[in-house]
């Protein structure tokens, strides 16, 4: 059992929980993830870790709140429980080596940017920071950002905060100004991280993102969360998370990611209605 020792939420639609979880915590790095059940008889879901503390044994995860897994995660509390939470799973990011790297994130993908960029920043980088999101009441970690970035862009869709306009407006700026890249991360909604590799692609500059596609065991042996990079089939769970942008097939990736909308839907509803059958 993992106890939760803190829950805080960061906006209306997104919480942070700490979990106790020291095993997991000594070998967590950037970029990796876990998986975990909110209940016995709940289902398994990836979560990104957001964070870790060695000495503490604590993971950090955040999560939106948008499935009917999601919603019961965040009906438990401090000092309730997990009966699973088990990783690190997946392969670590590439954050050794680089001179300047700009990390894009958009919205609850800015959770998994953050642990990438404070890496990055650790290991002497000089990290430019690019985040957006569709209004101001959904900004998350913008101290964090700031804490480990030499340049930070906020951007807003509806432009309450920040820059108005796109993550892709702001990095093409920052191209154009004259920073050399030695690579770019982007982490967020497949769509934005596709418009992102034709970006930089245009530009020459190697892109590096983090697929989160469905997934059952994260161990490779249902083959749910298979992408094509390249022309070839690759796990997200085990080849990645983590990928060539410019070698990964977007449009199949969408398309697979909507497969389950109905079922989603249904789960959604069904905890809705059980929420109120116990409220009653």
């Amino acid at each position: 059992m993992f106890k939760i020792v803190k829950k805080q939420p960061l906006n209306p639609t997104v919480t942070k929980m700490v979990i106790e979880a020291p095993l997991v915590a000594r070998k967590a790095k950037a970029g990796q993830f876990i998986i975990l059940r909110a209940s016995e008889d709940g289902e398994r879901i990836p979560l990104t870790i957001a964070g870790y503390d060695r000495e503490a044994g604590t993971v950090d995860i955040i999560f939106q709140i948008v499935g009917g897994t999601t919603m019961e995660l965040n009906t438990l509390n401090e000092g309730d429980y997990l009966p699973d939470f088990v990783g690190p799973l997946g392969k670590a990011s590439e954050v050794e080596g680089f001179k300047k790297v700009a990390v894009v994130g958009g919205g609850v993908g800015c959770a998994i940017a953050l642990p990438v960029a404070q890496a990055l920043h650790a290991n002497g980088c000089e990290v430019h920071s690019i985040v957006g999101f569709r209004t101001k009441d959904l900004v998350i970690l913008e101290d964090e950002f700031n804490a480990c970035s030499s340049k930070v862009c906020m951007m807003t869709d509806d432009g309450t905060y920040g820059t108005k306009g796109l993550v892709t407006n702001a990095l093409e700026e920052l191209i154009k100004a004259g920073n050399e890249y030695d690579e770019v991360i982007a982490i967020g909604p497949v769509i934005m991280m596709k418009f992102v590799c034709m970006l930089t692609k245009k530009y020459d500059i190697k892109t590096v993102i983090s697929m989160n596609p469905i997934m059952i065991d994260g161990t490779g042996m249902c083959g749910g969360c298979r992408l094509t990079v390249g022309g070839e089939t690759k796990f997200a769970c085990v080849d990645g998370p983590d990928f060539d942008g410019h070698l990964v097939d977007f449009d199949e990736a969408m398309k697979r990611g909507a497969m389950y909308r109905d079922f989603e839907q249904h789960k959604r509803d069904e905890f809705c209605n059980l929420l109120n059958k116990e409220v009653k």
